[in-house]
Order: structure tokens, then C-alpha cells, then sequence
């Protein structure tokens, strides 16, 4: 249970989503399952993200239901000191009440006998859409024991909603709170970052077999030390040509002086996930190359982060970046000027696609791809057709979501170089992205990720200390 933030905070979001039921509706949120990682052990666990919104509540086999009035009834496990001996302290339904300000609790093994009472009489019932399997049949099951009952007068809910709808717009927003902890995960990641530039750059120096997986575990220990439960993902570690592999895992590669490596990594801290990435040359110093590549995708994410502000389109960053990336590959030569045209032809063509296949950002929050439409709301009406250049597709367009005071995105551009005709060799296996972690502001944006350094002769600097 998280014990950081007050459980009125948690009480105000649920009665907020309450309003937005209807007086008659109901709403059904269960925490994720454990689930067996071989024969007699699970995996780590982790609650949902939408539960967690809602309640502050970390254990597993939970429910949660509210009801359009704003009454809120937890199911959980019960207490058990044997069980408590294996796998650990419950709070139990007892304690619910008061620790997590419901107005009700249940053991989880009474929840099938419970939920057809709950759900009778009410008009319509809200549950988390193709998230949970086997949900959809479950309420199923409960509503047909409510219909079971039509001719003793009881009322079957007519409408089954998605409350992913409710709550999506909910989490766009991180209040004051939210705010505080994802500041707190990403200093903690930074400190992992700049460890890890040193380790590597010392081991290196000290003659040592350097390979991703160390760098991988010098992450881990910031993490940990710091009080992070767990990375947020998977750390991508990628030394060299790996670089070029957008999802790429810290493995077994060697890690060599001379080349860049590649460290897209993340604590998550009491439920809210950071997001940072940095490239850097393994033994500390850029080659000419390199840095060549390395400004062009600093200098693209100077311009998207200048356009994240309030009034902007979402889509506003990505294309800022779009822009200074494409003359940047124009002027190195990766792009034959003689064969793609100018900046306006690349750009409208996608002729950048092969050195540039991403989005510049995501939403971030509890998720690392965290919930929220990327449309406006008030405008998704506004349907226009496109034909994408390179696919052929025929793709609609609706204007993309205005950003706002309280969003949190990621702004991350890059360069990856895989060796193909016509491409200059002196830039071959370079894989090159930057990506920080931004608050929208009244003013602007406030990149909470900085505590890591991004200049090509900062990040030098640091590696030589």
C-alpha cells in the first residue's frame, strides 16, 4: 500500500470517476493476477495501473466496485497468519475500511456471491475494456444471476461501458502528487545514467571485459539503491551496431572503446515510471562521425522541446524534430540531395523513414506508454485522408490532442544507421537517440530528466571524472 500519498487523494479520484457513471451505474476494477513464472514461482508481482489509481492498494487478488453515488466496496484477501508466514503481511478486509477510506470490504472468496447484489438494479455497468482476460465473461456470468431474478422485480444493467474511456482522461492529468513522485523517479534514473557512463568509461580504462549486461547492473543497483521497486521496462542496453535495434535487450555484447552505446532505462517508483535515454561513446570521447550525428539529434530535440507547451498539438514536438533531423541528414549526406530533393520533398516523401522510423514522444506516467487519447476530444469529428508515400495506405487523419498543464510526455528523436547503398560508410552501425522525460507547464515544459547531462561535451566531461 502506498503510504506516501493521503488516502483522501485516492477517495477524490474515485469519487470523480463516480460522477461520470451516472446516478444508476457501477463500475468493476480488478488488480492484475499473479501469474507463475515456472513451476513453483511467480513473477514479480505488479498491480494495475487503473486499481492503483484508485486506491493506493498494492496486493494482488483485489476488486474494487463503485457505485454513481460514490460508495466504494473493496474486495480482498482475507487475513491469514499461515499464508501471512509464506508470502507475507495482508491487510485484510477488517483494515480496509479505514486504511483506504472505502465504505465497505469483502473477503475476495465472498466476491461471486456479492457482485450479482451489487450489480442488481443498476442501469448501466462500467468494467476496463480488453485489458483483464476472461473479464467480459465473468460480469457475464454475474448479470445473468441478475437476470435470473427479473420476475421478483430486480433490474439487469442494459449498458456494459468501457471505463478505460473515464479514466484515461483522468491519468492524463498528473496532479501535484503524481508530479512529485515522477520528479523523484526520474532523478533517480538520472543518477543510474550517470553511473553507468562512468562505470563504463572505467572499466574501460582499467583494461576490464566490459559487457551490457554490466552496464545493465550498474543500473539496477541506482535503482535499488534509491528505493525504486523495479524498472519501469526493460532496459535496453546496446553497445555498437545494437544501437540500430529499436528494442533491443541488454545482453551478452561486448562493449568497445570507439563505439557508441545505447541505454534507454527507467525506474519506476511507487507505481509512476521514468523514461530516459542517452548515447554515449563507450570510453568517453566522440569520434568525428559521431558527434556529427549526435549534435544533429540533440539539436532535433532542442526544437521539439521549444513547441511542448500549452496550445501545442501533440503531433507539434514530433514534426519540429522531423524537420531538423531530415536537413541535418541532408547535410551529412545521408540523404543524396540529388536524389531526394529538398527539405520539403524529404519531409512530405518520408525519405528520412530509413535513418528515423519512430514517434518523437508518448504520454508517461503509471505506464511507460502511459493511457490517454492522442486526439482532441472535441474534435474527433474532423476526419481527413492521407495517402502515406511509402506504404500506400490510406490513412485518416483527426487532429491530435492539445497540450495542456499536467500532461507528462517523453521527447526523445534519434539516428540509427544500418549500412545500405549509397549510405556513407563513416556513419555505418551508429544508433543514436536522446530522450527526456517533460511536465507541460503554464509556461512551457520542465524536463524532469536533465539531472543527467545531454551535450555532447558535458556527457565527455563526466566521463572523465
Amino acid at each position: 500500500m502506498n503510504t506516501t500519498v493521503p488516502t483522501s487523494v485516492y477517495a477524490q479520484r474515485r469519487a470523480r470517476m463516480a460522477a461520470q457513471l451516472g446516478t444508476n451505474g457501477i463500475a468493476l476494477i480488478p488488480t492484475a493476477p499473479e501469474r507463475p513464472r515456472n513451476r513453483d514461482s511467480d513473477f514479480l508481482y505488479r498491480h494495475d495501473s487503473y486499481f492503483y489509481y484508485l486506491t493506493g492498494f498494492t496486493e494482488p487478488n483485489a476488486w474494487l466496485v463503485v457505485t454513481g453515488d460514490g460508495s466504494s466496496t473493496l474486495f480482498c484477501q482475507p487475513k491469514d497468519l499461515e499464508r501471512e508466514i509464506w508470502d507475507g503481511y495482508r491487510l485484510g478486509p477488517e483494515a480496509a475500511v479505514g486504511a483506504l477510506a472505502v465504505n465497505a470490504a469483502f473477503p475476495i472468496g465472498e466476491l461471486d456471491a456479492q457482485m450479482p447484489k451489487l450489480l442488481e438494479n443498476r442501469d448501466t455497468v462500467w468494467f476496463p475494456f480488453a485489458i483483464h482476460q476472461g473479464l467480459e465473461q465473468r460480469v457475464a456470468g454475474w448479470l445473468n444471476q441478475v437476470r435470473a431474478r427479473v420476475r421478483y422485480g430486480a433490474l439487469c444493467p442494459e449498458q456494459q461501458r468501457d471505463l478505460c474511456a473515464v479514466l484515461d482522461e483522468m491519468r492524463l492529468f498528473k496532479d501535484a502528487h503524481e508530479q512529485d513522485t515522477m520528479r523523484r523517479a526520474a532523478a533517480i534514473s538520472a543518477r543510474a545514467h550517470v553511473r553507468t557512463m562512468q562505470a563504463c568509461a572505467r572499466m574501460l580504462r582499467e583494461g576490464r571485459d566490459v559487457r551490457e549486461f554490466h552496464l545493465d547492473a550498474e543500473l539496477m543497483h541506482e535503482f535499488r539503491l534509491a528505493g525504486s521497486q523495479y524498472p519501469a521496462y526493460s532496459s535496453i542496453v546496446a553497445a555498437g551496431a545494437n544501437a540500430c535495434v529499436l528494442h533491443y535487450r541488454a545482453d551478452v555484447a561486448p562493449v568497445r572503446a570507439g563505439e557508441l552505446v545505447l541505454i534507454d532505462a527507467g525506474c519506476e517508483l511507487d507505481g509512476y515510471a521514468s523514461d530516459i535515454t542517452r548515447t554515449f561513446p563507450a570510453d568517453g570521447r566522440f569520434s568525428g562521425p559521431q558527434r556529427a550525428l549526435y549534435d544533429i539529434v540533440l539539436a532535433s530535440q532542442d526544437a521539439a522541446v521549444a513547441v511542448t507547451k500549452p496550445g501545442a498539438r501533440f503531433t507539434d514536438p514530433h514534426e519540429a524534430a522531423v524537420k531538423v533531423l531530415a536537413q541535418g541528414m541532408l547535410d551529412v549526406g545521408l540523404l543524396d540531395k540529388s536524389k531526394v530533393g529538398t527539405l520539403d520533398d524529404v519531409i512530405e516523401k518520408r525519405a528520412y523513414f530509413p535513418f528515423y522510423m519512430h514517434r518523437t514522444g508518448h504520454w508517461l506516467g503509471m505506464d511507460v506508454h502511459d493511457c490517454g487519447s492522442y486526439v482532441e476530444p472535441g474534435e474527433v469529428g474532423q476526419v481527413s485522408e492521407r495517402k502515406d508515400p511509402l506504404s500506400g495506405e490510406i490513412i485518416k487523419n483527426r487532429p491530435s490532442r492539445v497540450l495542456r498543464p499536467g500532461m507528462v510526455l517523453t521527447i526523445e528523436p534519434g539516428i540509427y544507421v544500418r549500412p545500405g547503398e549509397g549510405v556513407p560508410e563513416q556513419f555505418h552501425h551508429i544508433g543514436i537517440r536522446i530522450e527526456d522525460d517533460a511536465i507541460v507547464t503554464p509556461q512551457g515544459c520542465d524536463l524532469i530528466t536533465r539531472g543527467v547531462p545531454v551535450k555532447a561535451d558535458e556527457i565527455e566531461a563526466l566521463m572523465r571524472g
